[in-house]
């Protein structure tokens, strides 16, 4: 779960995404507009959520609505949220351009 959970916050729009999941669900059109990205784009980053089990997709009529797989989901985005990471701002890990991390 662990590996899964660090995929999705991997990358910068699934963590958004996820933040707007954690306030309320919705529709796929809905969320492209706030976030301001594509549907196409968007619905590439929803299949990741769904398939590392982060997100359900909820049929609501005619259109799907999207959540958070499990509501303690949404209370480790909030412990992640305000952690304080030890991270010292004029050090850039040797790794970066190698590894792409950091």
């Amino acid at each position: 779960m662990l590996a899964r959970f660090g995929r999705a916050l991997a990358d910068p729009i699934r963590c958004r995404i996820l933040l707007a999941l954690r306030q309320a669900p919705a529709h796929p059109a809905d969320l492209a507009t706030a976030l301001g990205i594509s549907r196409t784009r968007l619905s590439n980053h929803l299949a990741c959520l769904r398939d590392c089990g982060l997100a359900v997709a909820i049929p609501d009529g005619r259109r799907t609505r999207y959540e958070l797989a499990d509501e303690r989901l949404g209370h480790a985005l909030d412990d992640l949220r305000t952690a304080v990471v030890a991270v010292e701002t004029d050090r850039i890990c040797p790794d970066t351009d190698e590894k792409g991390c950091c």
